[in-house]
Formats: structure tokens, sequence, C-alpha cells
């Protein structure tokens, strides 16, 4: 199924690119690099200026006793976003997943139901197993797009006998770029709630989805007991990721947090920097996803198919309609130091945020196109020489 083989593609391009980095970096040690434009992720983003100065005039004080005025003021406007009563602020998005379901898992044998494509499920080192005791029960979506009440019941394990039992609904919006729709989230939770299932929201992307639709953070976040949003993708904070729920939760969540070794102590300039990211890069993303329309228009205007629909800041693309690999896309586009993630297939994501410049993209467009153009030509060339004739057939030509 193309969903299947958009996981792979992902876990395919997130190795490779690990492995190009290092290369990248350990080749220009001690050199001044020049700007690359990152589309890799939207992890690319970097600190700026701005932040510095804003960190500078932090608190930093001790978080592990919730002592520190620039960690607890971000915790709050977070919490009051999602409409939740407590947050906690955390390193990684990783981390606020595993916390959240952990709270929430409280008695093995239990399983987590969760979309098969899902960040919980393909990139956190089996955390569920570890951390929580718990199965995970990956469903492909039935519709391609997202996991619907219809998916969630006919996938529950509810053996008293031989299965672990769900106890848990997790699920993530946005997810490869793509939004689930609040309406069907409406009805998951009713579902759930009819189940005595919990629900866990993996929203490192709700930002994107909240200022592509419109929807207030707090209209998803109400129908889930805890919420992991991150602060260091889109967002672009140097660093963290945090989770809400209620202060019940939360209070536990901090103490498995010192657990884990995740204890930190004067975090205030890193969440000073995120409390200055959300309030001045969040409202720009409704530019970043007219600039990805824009790029994903353009490439399908060449033959390049998208294998998801975009909706948001990335772009699931193939190259096979139009003959070369993306490796070789790669390679031209790095000459104009435009840094794509490759594998040696046909098959890439893109991820656009607000520190990609438009001139960037326009670079990208015509490359791609002077590359289409050349192949097409190929091709032609090849097709127009491919056959012999003689006064009565034509007979195909060796290979």
């Amino acid at each position: 199924m193309l969903i299947a083989s958009n996981a792979r593609i992902n876990k395919k391009i997130f190795s490779s690119l690990f492995t190009f980095k290092q290369r990248l970096f350990a080749s220009t040690v001690g050199i001044q690099q020049p700007l690359v434009v990152d589309l890799t992720s939207d992890t690319a983003t970097q600190p700026t200026d701005d932040m510095f100065d804003i960190m500078k005039l932090a608190s930093r004080s001790d978080d592990v006793f919730a002592e520190d005025k620039s960690t607890n003021q971000l915790e709050s406007y977070v919490a009051k976003l999602l409409g939740h009563e407590a947050a906690l602020f955390c390193v990684s998005g990783s981390m606020t997943n595993q916390l959240g379901l952990r709270v929430l898992l409280t008695q093995p044998p239990h399983s987590v139901l969760c979309d098969a494509r899902s960040h919980i499920y393909n990139y956190e080192c089996g955390g569920i197993a570890y951390h929580s005791q718990a199965s995970a029960l990956p469903v492909l979506p039935s519709n391609r797009h997202h996991l619907t009440v219809k998916d969630i019941a006919n996938n529950l394990m509810t053996d008293p006998i031989c299965s672990p039992l769900t106890k848990v609904v997790s699920l993530e919006n946005t997810l490869n770029g793509t939004i689930m729709p609040l309406n069907e989230i409406e009805r998951v939770r009713q579902f759930c709630k009819r189940n005595e299932l919990k629900m866990h929201l993996d929203g490192a992307r709700l930002w994107n989805a909240s200022q592509a639709t419109g929807i207030p953070l707090k209209e998803y976040g109400r129908h889930f007991d805890t919420v992991s949003i991150c602060l260091s993708k889109g967002v672009g904070a140097p660093i963290g990721s945090i989770l809400v729920g209620s202060a019940e939760h939360i209070g536990r969540a901090r103490h498995i947090r010192k657990l884990m070794g995740g204890g930190w102590r004067q975090s205030g300039p890193l969440a000073a920097a995120a409390h200055h990211c959300i309030q001045t890069v969040v409202p720009t993303m409704p530019t970043t996803h007219r600039l990805t329309r824009q790029l994903a228009y353009a490439l399908q205007s060449m033959g390049i198919q998208l294998t998801l629909p975009c909706e948001t800041n990335m772009i699931f693309i193939d190259t096979s309609q139009v003959g070369f690999t993306i490796d070789t896309l790669a390679k031209e586009l790095a000459k104009e130091n435009i840094l794509i993630a490759s594998d040696g297939g046909h098959q890439t994501r893109l991820v656009l945020h607000y520190q990609i410049p438009k001139t960037s993209i326009d670079t990208f467009i015509q490359i791609t196109s002077k590359l289409v153009q050349q192949y097409q030509s190929l091709n032609f060339n090849r097709n127009d020489n491919s056959t012999t004739v003689d006064s009565k057939v034509a007979y195909p030509s060796k290979k």
C-alpha cells in the first residue's frame, strides 16, 4: 500500500540523511560553511540573534523543583493555549510523547492503538514497550489519510484472556503534513469515552494544523487527556517540547521525567526562547504553507507525482515518471546549496519552514524544470533512434 510505502520511505530517508550529514560536517570542520537551505526537515530551523537576546534576559532557576519563572510562564501559557490545566517543558518530543503515554498506562498488560505511520511507533526506539510495558497496535487508515472511528473500533484488543487490552488511543496531527479533521477527532473522542479509553495526541506539528485551518489549538487539545507539542520544529525554538494535561497527569509526568534523567536545572533561557518563537514564528506559518503549495503545484506541473496531499508544510514526491532519481536532483540542487534527503530511489520528502526563502524555492523550481526538460529531450532522442526503418518494415534496434 502507498501509505505503508511512505512509512518505509521516511525510514530510508532519515537513515540516509544522517549518513549524508555526517559526511557533510566531517568534510567542513574548521571551514566557514556557506548558507545551506535545508529542505530535509523543519527540525533544521536555527536559533536567531533575537532569540539569544531574549535568552540573556531569562530567569535561571531550578526547574526540577518548578522554581524557574521563565519556564513556569511558558508552561502556563501553552497549557492555556491547549485548554488544559498544566504543562511540562521537556527536552524533546520523544520524551513528551513517552511521558504522556506512561501517565495514561497504569497497569500492564495493556496496548496503545496508533497509526502505523506514527512517530511513536516508528521513531521512538520502541519506547512504548520499554517505558510503559505496553504493546503497540499499529493500524493503517482505510482512507489512506487519517484514522477513523471505524478503523479504531475494528482493531481494538478486547479479549480479556489472551490480549493486552487496548487502554490508550494515540493520534498524530499533523501526520506526514496532512491534517486530521476536527470532526473525526470529536467522533473518536466520543467513542473512546464510551469505551473507557484514554487519548494521547502527538501534536508535534499541531501548530501547522491550527494555522492552516484557523481552528484554535484548544479546540484540538480539549479532546485529549495528554498532548505533546513540539517547539523546535517549525516553531523554530532551539530545543524543547511540551506535554500538557491535567494537574494530576503533569505532576506524575514530572516525577517520571526525573526518573528518565530529564529533569533540568537552569531551563529558563531555553523556555524564554521558545515563548518568543510561539509569539513571533507561529503566525508566519500560513506564509510557509502557501510557499509549500506553490512548490508542490510547480512540481506537479512538470509531471512529478505527489504521493500524499500537500496540506501544510510537507511535500512527498515521486520522480519516476520524469525519468531521474532523487540522487540526480539532489546533486543538482546541492550546487546551489539546497539540501534534500535521498536514499537513491525516486521518492523523498520536502519540508519547508519560516527560514526557507522564496528565492531558494524559485531556484529549486528552475533547477528541477531544467532537469525534467533534459530527461524529456534525452528520452525523445532515444525513442527517435530506437527503430531502423527499411523499405518494408521497422525493426527494433538492439539495446
